[in-house]
This record gives C-alpha cells, structure tokens and sequence, in this order.
C-alpha cells in the first residue's frame, strides 16, 4: 500500500522529515542540526535510563530479601504503596496509552505523568512484581523528546518524530541493541501490517546510537549478551522447519496468554473502590505465585539465566512458563507499572526448554530462542525487531530460524492485538 500523501490533520505534510534530507543537497549544515537533536534526546534519555537502573538496583537489593510466605506480606504492602502513588499523582497509562498519544495526539507524550509512572514502577519493578523497566523508561524519554520538540517550536510531523526518537533511546537503553531499539519503538506502533512511521526511522537510531553510549557507559551493560545461552551452529536446512513449528507453538503460548490477560483484567476491572484496593489485591496474589514459583518473581532478567543453565522437568517448565504468564497479567491488570517484554521472553525460555527436553535431538538453545521470538512477536506484533532484540540479547548469530519463528508468531497471532491501539491508525484519526 503507498503512504498517504494527504496532509496530516494538522495541516503538516507526511513528507517533512524527507524534505530535510532534500535540503542538504542545497545546505549540507541542515542535517547537521538535525543530528544534534536527535542525539541530544538520546544521550539525555540514555543519561535518564542510566540513573533510573541504578535507582532500580539499590531498592531491588532491599527488597529481595523476603522470600517465601514472608512475600505475602510483602508484596500486598508493595502494592499498596504502588496504589497511593497512582491514586494522589496520577495514573500514568500503560504502552497502549502511549501508542494512542503517538496515534491521536501529534505524537506527544504527556511529561506530567512522569513522576507517578517513575515512582510506581520502581515500588512495582523492585518488590517483585512481573513486569519490566521498559514502559517507565519509554514514557519517560518519549515525553523528553516531546519536551524538545515544544522547545525548539517543531510542528506536525517533527514533534512526533523527536517523541519516537525518545522512545527509542528509551527501549535501547534497556535492551542494548540500538537498531532494534529503533525499529521496535516503531514497529510496536505499526498498524495491522504497515509500518506508518518509517519516516522517523532515522531520528530514531540516531537517537537509539546516543542512548546506548551514555547508559553502557554508565551501567556498563549492553556490551556483552544479557543471557548465556549455549552455542549454537546452524548446519542443518532442517532447522528452518523446526524453527517454523517452534514459531507455531510460541503462537499458541501467545494465544494462551492473552486469553489469561484479558480474563484477569475483567476481574480486576470488576473490584469497585481506589485504584489501591487493586493493587493490594495483586500484591497478595503475586505473593501467592512468587512463594509457590520463586522464578516468577521480578521480570526476568536475571531469572532467566537460571532456566538456561539448570536442568528442570519439563511438568516444571509447563506449570513456571503457566504461573509466568498468570504473574504478568496479575502484574499489569491490577495496576502495577512495568513492561511485559523480557517477561514474555522469559515464558518463551521456559516454553522452548520443556520442548527440547520432550524432543530428543532437538537443540535447547534453538527451541528456547525461537520460542522466545514467535511469543513475544505474537503478543507484540514486532517481528523485525523481535529478531534483532533477540540476536543481540542471547548472542544468537543465525538471524533467521528467529526471523521464521518471529514471522510466524506475527501471522499467527490473533486478530485482535492485545495492544488493541495498534488496530488504529492516525489516517482512521483524520
């Protein structure tokens, strides 16, 4: 389908960021200017993400200690606390407020929800909830590059280009892979098939490039793989197959929790009072599951690594990949702050291993991987950048048994996205 040449609604047209490169050729001093802002935004955001991670850290070591029955006390106090913050600052939304601010309001991003969305999600992040940094730091550093944006008197297409840029200095800075960072702020966006955003491509992994620099030099992650994975040599055309049927089962685990997610949200919807009733009600039953499964307490980062490289059974893996997804839609639906991302990866992980280990003679590394890929395209609708993520997080060369695994969660997924903003289009807003 070709791009819409019509003017946007307010008035600006589609092709501005176009028009900039255009006028290089007469002023090559134009792009220069461009470059700058958008790496402003990413050193700034990368700065941002740096400080918010180790924040994260500091009050994650205070709070890890309770285990056990301890956690149903904990973790209902927590969610309390989550509550209070929501109910006097504010709610901030979730990933699809955001993509309905990129849609339907020029692409701006609410600065003024900040301060809850901050404090909400390192209460929700650090005691255990199932949910990750990245949606704290998108709105964050999105809403940075609004601010910009307002700042330098940008309009139309220029302001939501300089907010995607923020979003993709936001999700680089927690991934470590600048170009996946880049596509999967505007790939997560896209609607039904089409990627409407492309023109804020290059703003993007500018922006993704300047984030990732301040914040590993901060942090000093991102340079090696997040999760160590065994080595994996693809010699075998079979692969291919095995990586198809994988991206088939990733599809159905995809089905399986969104059905689990829209079933604990119509609960939670359901409980009358203050947003903190809700979330102590989630406390306790992230308790619950997290004193059961300790594995499906925090978000995975670290948690994966222990499914990697011990041996579980296969029941185990099952009922853990289950209690994951249960934790997450807990975690997110009864109003704690976080992403769902790294957790959807570390369902796929578990997934993928009980395979391999019913399967003799297939390669763990290859099923967890591809099994990774097809759940989280297939909840996110980002195959591309779900590859690219997941290339550069597990060290996994061969990019293509991920991008057929990934492409096949995608087609497969179902109808209507969890993300149900995505199905909207600025030209529906026109």
């Amino acid at each position: 389908m070709l791009p819409n040449k019509r003017n946007r609604a307010d008035g600006t047209p589609p092709w501005r960021l176009s028009q900039i490169f255009a006028q290089t050729l007469r002023n090559p001093f134009i792009i220069s200017h461009w470059v700058l802002r958008w790496a402003v935004v990413g050193a700034v955001s990368g700065l941002f993400a740096g400080l918010y991670w180790h924040i994260l850290e500091q009050i994650t070591k205070g709070l890890q200690q309770p285990q056990g029955f301890s956690l149903l006390i904990v973790m209902p106090i927590a969610g309390l606390v989550v509550g209070l913050v929501i109910h006097f600052l504010g709610n901030p939304g979730e990933i699809a407020v955001i993509v309905d601010n990129i849609h339907f309001r020029g692409g701006r991003l609410d600065a003024l929800k900040n301060p809850s969305m901050i404090l909400a999600s390192l209460v929700s992040i650090s005691a255990g909830g199932s949910a990750g940094p990245e949606a704290p730091l998108v709105q964050v550093t999105g809403s940075f590059g609004t601010w910009v944006a307002d700042r330098l008197k940008l309009q139309g297409e220029d302001v939501r280009s300089m907010s995607l840029a923020g979003m993709a200095a936001g999700f680089t800075a927690l991934f470590g892979a600048p170009l996946g960072g880049a596509m999967f702020a505007l790939e997560i966006l896209h609607h039904q098939h089409i990627l409407e955003y492309y023109e804020a491509l290059m703003p993007a992994i500018v922006s993704s490039c300047a984030s990732y620099v301040v914040f590993t030099a901060i942090t000093h992650l991102g340079i090696a793989p997040t999760w160590h994975f065994p080595r994996y040599h693809l010699q075998n055309i079979d692969d291919f197959a095995v990586a198809i049927i994988l991206g088939i089962v990733g599809a159905i685990v995809g089905w399986i929790f969104i059905g689990i997610f829209r079933g604990c949200h119509g609960i939670f919807a359901r409980i009358p009072g203050p947003i903190y009733f809700r979330t102590t009600l989630a406390g306790l039953g992230l308790g619950i599951i997290a004193a059961i499964l300790p594995l499906t307490r925090y978000f995975g980062h670290e948690e994966l690594d222990a499914v990697v490289n011990h041996s579980f059974p296969a029941v185990f893996l099952f009922a853990l990949a289950f209690g994951k997804m249960v934790a997450i839609s807990v975690t997110v639906t009864g109003g704690w702050r976080g992403g769902f991302i790294i957790p959807l990866f570390f369902t796929g992980a578990c997934v993928g291993k009980a395979v391999a280990a019913l399967i003799p003679g297939l390669n763990p590394t290859l099923a967890m991987i591809c099994t990774m890929a097809a759940v989280n395209a297939a909840v996110t609708r980002t195959p591309i950048s779900t590859t690219l993520l997941l290339s550069k997080l597990t060290d996994f060369s061969p990019l293509t048994p991920i991008l057929f695994a990934s492409l096949i969660g995608f087609f497969l997924a179902p109808k209507v996205p969890l993300i149900e903003s995505q199905l909207k289009s600025q030209r529906e807003a026109n």
